[in-house]
């Protein structure tokens, strides 16, 4: 089969993506999950959208959550019209970046919030949402994902210590682009469009009520999402978007607009940690002891950086909560990922010897 992609690369098709594709994939169809509610999913194709479900042997095969297919992933079909019925999935192209946090619970699952992302945009608004020790946990989450982190600070009209708060926004987010925008002026939008460029895949994450829905709005040109107020009490909002969503934007490129989310927990996201607080790590190496915990000991350059006015306290004792969070995840996932795969080698050996015994 002769694939001539046309379509596909307004959904951010890549040369990685067509090469897997073609050297693993013959007489099968190509296309990127759009939507994705419980069993089902809704595929983009050279021929349009078609819902889709997973084949029997990838179900079989999936032995944890992740492995099965996320709002962004690039998917391997049996068709790419109705021609015939629903499309079933019989692969999934390895994930260039992959956004994920722990699902909502005691067990340790991974909730993948979007595939093949190329930035995140982390949503805060300058009103009652601001909260920077939130924006760490978030930056932390968008480093480990392998895409670049971006924040746009919302509704700057509401703001009226914008110069200040900007500024304990880039004082802690060391090598990130930092936008303000308000959906109600207009101001700041333009600057975000030219940002993403075509061929781009962007998500888009934040706190229930921050003006997600709204921004998506002003990119797309028109009102798709519903928009509600948030509370004046405590500046709370309702969720607006309902479930994961990718979007194809008039100036080229695709978003994926996401839920709220009340509960963020990181994984096993010890990398992402380090990167979120480089000016920690960068400073650390001028401690006296290499193995320097930042507490008691002389010659640190940590503590000398504080007593400078070069980082805070808080910012410290977050580094060391969301550090100590996933080392925890860390062992607390591997093992949960061991006594899985152990299962998963079982439920094959058993079906094996079903076989054999036929």
């Amino acid at each position: 089969m002769i694939n001539n992609f046309t379509e596909l690369y307004n959904y951010g098709l890549k040369d990685k993506v067509i090469e897997e594709f073609d050297n693993n994939y013959k007489n099968y169809y190509l296309g990127r999950v759009i939507v994705e509610q419980k069993a089902l999913y809704k595929v983009a194709t050279e021929k349009g959208e078609i819902n889709s479900r997973i084949s029997g042997k990838l179900n079989f095969e999936g032995h944890q959550r992740s492995n099965y297919p996320a709002v962004g992933d690039w998917v391997v079909l049996d068709r790419e019209d109705y021609g015939s019925g629903e499309a079933i999935i019989h692969g999934i192209i390895s994930r260039s970046s992959k956004l994920a946090r722990k699902a909502a619970g005691v067990k340790s699952d991974e909730q993948i919030i979007a595939a093949n992302i190329d930035k995140v945009f982390i949503c805060m608004a300058l009103n009652g949402d601001f909260n920077l020790r939130r924006l760490e946990r978030y930056t932390t989450i968008v480093w480990d994902s392998g895409a670049t982190p971006v924040i746009v600070l919302t509704k700057s009209d509401l703001c009226e210590d914008l110069e200040m708060r900007v500024t304990e926004v880039k004082n802690i987010s060391v090598g990130i682009e930092v936008f303000t925008i308000s959906s109600l002026t207009g101001n700041g939008i333009n600057n975000i469009i030219n940002y993403i460029k075509p061929g781009e895949t962007v998500a888009f994450i934040g706190s229930s009520g921050v003006g997600k829905s709204t921004l998506v709005n002003s990119l797309l040109g028109y009102n798709r999402q519903d928009t509600k107020e948030v509370r004046e009490g405590d500046s709370k909002g309702r969720h607006t978007t309902t479930y994961r969503e990718l979007i194809l934007i008039p100036s080229g490129g695709v978003i994926i607009d996401t839920p709220g989310m009340r509960e963020l927990q990181l994984l096993n996201n010890i990398e992402g940690v380090e990167d979120s607080f480089k000016d920690i790590s960068n400073i650390a190496m001028g401690c006296k002891f290499y193995d320097c915990s930042h507490k008691s000991e002389p010659g640190c350059a940590i503590k000398k950086a504080i007593e400078d006015g070069v980082i805070t306290e808080d910012r410290l004792e977050s580094y060391f909560k969301l550090k100590k969070e996933a080392e925890f995840m860390e062992r607390k996932v591997n093992k949960v990922l061991a006594r899985e795969y152990k299962k998963h080698l079982g439920k094959i050996h058993k079906e094996a010897k079903r076989k054999g015994n036929k």
